[in-house]
């Protein structure tokens, strides 16, 4: 037998963990999100070793961010290369060669066979935020169309766009205008006795309706939408309602807008979740997985909405930076590779087997395993008839988790859904081991709920 990834000395968090963590809590506002409580040394691959000594797995990967892995040795080689050449420039000062050979691989590596431009952000959520804006500006029009469940950042304006008020938006308003919320399909919430096919023809016809009872299409600029939604769920967006939605926005001129921030680069088998439906979005929007780890996001999309704004007014002064940049370059390098897409499909089949096996075991707390691929997750419910959120045990299981050497965190709606982000080049070994301690994790809980 191989040996055990995950090598516990201390219990989890451990002495020096807390030690940080409270000096954390100290020095920075309660608002800023920790959802666990161990203070991580190092990373390599899917394992990260904290300050205490222990070796954990980690199947959180920074949220989506981290495709390749913790510190991948082609994007650790570029970065320090880079280092020492060039750190900072501007891209609104002068040009450097990584911040074009980015445009252009994003360019090339997007869906749709058209002249495309890509512009280089920050953020996922700038990239949202410009997308909108150059939406705007090439139709002339004012509205934005998102669903329910969505998340799209935490600027004003995507936080006016995303859908989870209580965590994302309590006390932060007033909201950007000119946003409008649509029902998004979950196949898991339909009504009882209806079939799958029916509840999508029903909310492919609530698509027809919205647009007739919330907002006429001829004021609506751009529909965002998460092919699969993260913060949401991992509720992945049926094949014939994103159709729908392609459709009714070429009758009547509305962008449509494929937000895979999180979903994209390999995270669902394919290089971009939209690629399961066959459909092609005028502009897409990636950050997270794009620079395994940097600062990056980006907008591409068709070349004449590119050019729809006047010189001056896109940029910033870390955009496209040129460690973000080169960190890009190696990541799409090696997530676009076929194999490599092969083994996060591969991954994903392993992931889902083993997730739908605890289901079997705990049908009446794990409600739900779904996804695309390899971004997948479980969705806790008190019982599973009446499918009642369940938070504490969510939590629980996390926690539960985290202490005998595995990192998972939440999602969902309600918060009541354990998300599963490894860095898709994690070896069958390790997930395997990781998947157990989940198993033992969400069998104890369910054995103090028992008792409770």
């Amino acid at each position: 037998m191989s040996e055990s990834a995950i090598q516990l000395v201390t219990e989890v968090p451990g002495p020096r963990s807390r030690e940080i963590v409270a000096r954390r809590e100290a020095a920075t506002p309660q608002g800023a999100a920790k959802l666990t409580g161990i203070a991580v040394e190092s990373g390599n691959g899917a394992r990260v070793v904290d300050v205490d000594g222990n070796q954990l797995l980690d199947l959180a990967g920074g949220i989506g961010v981290l495709a390749v892995g913790h510190c991948p040795e082609g994007v650790s080689r570029a970065l320090s290369e880079q280092a020492q050449r060039l750190i900072h420039m501007c891209a609104i000062v002068a040009s450097y060669e990584p911040y074009v050979e980015v445009a252009e691989r994003l360019n090339a590596l997007t869906p749709g066979d058209f002249p495309k431009k890509t512009l280089l952000t920050n953020t996922g959520a700038e990239a949202v935020e410009a997308a909108v804006g150059l939406a705007r500006a090439h139709t002339g029009r004012q509205g934005v169309v998102v669903f329910e469940g969505a998340y799209h950042g935490r600027s004003n304006l995507t936080m006016a766009m995303t859908s989870k008020f209580a965590l994302f938006k309590k006390g932060f308003g007033p909201f950007a205008p000119e946003v409008y919320r649509f029902p998004f399909p979950n196949l898991y919430r339909r009504p009882d006795g209806m079939s799958e096919e029916r509840y999508v023809e029903t909310q492919c016809a609530r698509l027809d309706e919205g647009f007739i009872s919330i907002v006429d299409p001829a004021h609506v600029a751009a529909v965002v939408v998460e092919p699969v939604q993260g913060e949401g769920g991992f509720v992945p967006a049926p094949v014939s309602w994103l159709r729908r939605l392609r459709e009714l926005c070429d009758a009547h001129g509305m962008l449509l807008v494929a937000d895979e921030v999180q979903c994209g680069f390999g995270r669902t088998g394919r290089l971009f979740a939209i690629e399961h439906a066959e459909v092609v979005p005028d502009l897409l929007t990636t950050a997270k997985s794009l620079a395994a780890g940097m600062p990056l996001g980006a907008v591409t999309g068709r070349a004449e909405v590119m050019d729809s704004v006047h010189p001056g007014g896109l940029g910033g002064t870390y955009s496209g930076n040129p460690l973000a940049c080169v960190a890009a370059l190696e990541a799409m390098r090696i997530i676009s590779q076929p194999d490599f897409l092969a083994r996060a499909q591969q991954l994903g089949e392993r992931v889902r087997t083993r997730l739908l096996k605890i289901q079997s075991e705990h049908p009446d707390l794990v409600g739900d395993v779904r996804g695309l691929g390899p971004m997948l997750a479980m969705e806790i419910v008190k019982d599973a008839a009446s499918r009642t959120p369940c938070v504490d045990t969510t939590a629980a299981i996390n926690a539960e988790s985290l202490s005998r050497g595995v990192i998972t965190i939440r999602a969902g709606l309600y918060s009541n859904c354990v998300r599963f982000l490894p860095p898709l080049n994690i070896d069958d070994g390790e997930i395997d081991e990781a998947l157990e301690i989940v198993a033992q994790a969400v069998a104890s809980v369910a054995a103090r709920r028992r008792e409770a």
